[in-house]
């Protein structure tokens, strides 16, 4: 028997999308070290990606992100979903947030620190050396990419789920 549930109907759930760079060649994937005044996992190894903004498909978050911290230029039709996690909350989201993790494997330009106000690092990372203070959640989604597992809905930091 399932037990009843009530949702508020009117919550605003943020959307936020996250680019694997994945240079399949050098066996290495693209990073950023979060700056130490970030609200959310400061000073941790993460993805490069950002918050949609109003009117904005997610690819498009994705891609404009990614340029924005690191300078590198994907396509959107160039991103394969990779992961999705549903995480209930944090600092800067309250009312939780959606985060779509894509892959590209193809892309213009290297990599630096565009945003040396918000990142302290951007790095290639060799895949089998990826740090140890990640973002928990989006270490298991790069993990799962990289085992060449598909795309899955992951739930963090829900009571009960």
């Amino acid at each position: 028997m399932h037990e009843e549930v009530s949702f508020e109907p009117q919550q605003m759930v943020m959307l936020v999308a996250s680019v694997i760079v994945h240079d399949l060649t050098n066996g290495r994937v693209v990073l950023l070290r979060r700056g130490e005044g970030k609200a959310f996992a400061p000073g941790m190894w993460s993805l490069p990606g950002g918050k949609g903004l109003r009117g904005e498909p997610v690819t498009h978050t994705a891609v404009r992100e990614l340029r924005e911290e690191t300078g590198l230029v994907v396509e959107p039709q160039a991103l394969r979903l990779a992961h999705v996690t549903h995480s209930a909350h944090s600092p800067e989201a309250p009312e939780g947030f959606v985060v779509l993790v894509f892959a590209a494997e193809a892309w213009h330009g290297e990599p630096v620190n565009a945003e040396p106000g918000n990142h302290s690092a951007v790095a290639w990372v060799d895949t089998p050396d990826l740090p140890t203070d990640f973002v928990p959640s989006t270490l298991h989604a790069l993990e799962r990419y990289l085992a060449g597992e598909r795309p899955e809905v992951a739930i963090d930091g829900w009571d009960g789920a």
